[in-house]
């Protein structure tokens, strides 16, 4: 995962099952409760976990050369040191300062002032993930994402076709690395939480694979803290029973780490054992598609929202149209200070996929919510009741409001075209120019 969020999951994705996981990018920590691991799977069953390294920070080092080998610092503007937000992602180099992820972007301007700080672009890495997560299609369709840059493959069923699951981890990790210039952590095991370990054992660059039958030999000597739901409180109980490494948990009597722990020392046991008979669920089709912005400062500059708005529009619907969808139900959220969060959705006559139906909604809906005196922290907008773009057709009359929404309709065409080609931003609504810099968090609700 990104060495420095996430939904969020790769795109359209989010994450389902899995381990304590950091959203997409690592950004602020996020605890996923593990289901119960139990009894171990047959042996025959080939799971790969793919681990990109520091992903957004290495999105940027491979974009822009003059980054390569320096420290590197996705997230918030740090204002000389007063600047408010988090890291969203660091690159290996910064990580050597003792930067982390979800550290104030203040601290971490003071740890390393020479680094260089980046915005999130998310659509960026949206857009990179994409071409990742095709490359883990090609060899099978059973991939789970747990965020933007990470996911379980069981490719069990595919070794007719492609050879045994060291062999396609190999090719992925070579695919990758060829095609976008990027390395990724990989381990291979008969169970998602071997794999896992493996994987994180072996960052930034890494291929671990363990034999089936070995779990447990593999597992042993490592320290309880590799084992999932372990926090520094579990950690703490474990060693005052002397439990140091996951060899010694396995050791005890299940039932003794029960009465010790509670239903939480059978999960630790049976991972400590190797055993984890969770399935690789493959994601299902998003249910909504939005963005959402957090500003550096609160506000309520009607000109900045407005502006702001607007920016999160022409996000959510080139987001629908590269997904080939159009949505009939607009959401706005507005969080106030401190933390009060208001949701308000209207639902339009017509399924679409164009910022200007998007907007004027959003507009009223915010106009809806607003409160004398009342500062805003974060907006954000999503479009939910999807459907297949050929299936939600317009009835287009030759001429009057049909005829000009076909119109519109092939202008957002040709600006996805430009973007495509030359970056976000290439072309932009005269509006959203020398808008404020505020720091940017896209979603994908499933």
């Amino acid at each position: 995962m990104a060495a420095g969020s996430g939904h969020a999951g790769a795109p359209g994705r989010r994450p389902r099952h899995g381990p304590p996981g950091r959203p997409p990018g690592d950004a602020a920590a996020v605890t996923h409760a593990p289901a119960s691991p139990r009894r171990a799977p047959p042996a025959s069953r080939r799971i790969i976990h793919v681990d990109m390294a520091a992903f957004f920070a290495a999105v940027e080092q491979r974009d822009h050369p003059r980054y390569r080998g320096r420290p590197v610092i996705v997230g918030a503007d740090p204002k000389g040191g007063r600047g408010r937000g988090v890291v969203a992602a660091c690159s290996y180099e910064a990580r050597r300062f003792g930067i982390r992820s979800a550290m104030p972007i203040g601290r971490a301007y003071r740890l390393c002032r020479q680094a260089a700080f980046l915005p999130v672009r998310m659509e960026r890495y949206q857009e990179v993930s994409e071409r990742i997560f095709a490359v883990f299609a090609r060899y099978t369709d059973l991939v789970e994402a747990l965020s933007i840059d990470e996911a379980f493959l069981d490719v069990t069923g595919s070794a007719r076709l492609f050879g045994a699951a060291e062999a396609i981890a190999r090719r992925i990790k070579a695919d990758i690395r060829e095609e976008e210039g990027l390395v990724a952590s990989v381990g291979v095991a008969s169970n998602k939480f071997v794999a896992k370990v493996a994987s994180d054992l072996g960052k930034p660059d890494g291929f671990v694979a363990v034999p089936p039958g070995q779990e447990k030999a593999f597992l042993a000597p490592l320290p309880v803290s590799r084992l999932w739901g372990v926090g520094a409180k579990t950690e703490g109980l474990l060693r005052s029973l002397g439990l140091i490494t996951i060899g010694a948990v396995a050791a005890w009597p299940e039932e003794a780490l029960v009465v010790r722990l509670g239903e939480v020392g059978r999960h630790l046991w049976a991972l400590a054992g190797g055993m984890d008979d969770r399935p690789v669920v493959p994601e299902e089709a998003a249910k909504s598609i939005g963005a959402e912005t957090t500003f550096e400062e609160d506000t309520a500059d009607p000109r900045l929202l407005r502006r702001t708005l607007l920016a999160l529009a022409e996000r959510v619907a080139r987001r629908l149209r590269r997904e080939g969808v159009r949505g009939s139900t607009v959401t706005l959220k507005v969080r106030f200070e401190p933390f009060e969060t208001h949701t308000r959705a209207r639902t339009l006559a017509v399924p679409t996929a164009l910022a200007d139906d998007i907007f004027p909604v959003a507009s009223d809906l915010l106009a809806a919510s607003r409160l004398p005196g009342r500062r805003i922290r974060l907006l954000g907008i999503a479009v939910s009741r999807l459907t297949p773009a050929e299936a939600a057709g317009r009835q287009l009359p030759l001429f009057g409001e049909g005829a000009g929404a076909a119109r519109r309709e092939r202008v957002a065409a040709v600006m996805d075209t430009v973007a495509a080609r030359f970056g976000e931003g290439a072309l932009t609504r005269a509006a959203l120019l020398d808008r404020p810099r505020r720091r940017r968090a896209g979603h994908d609700n499933a």
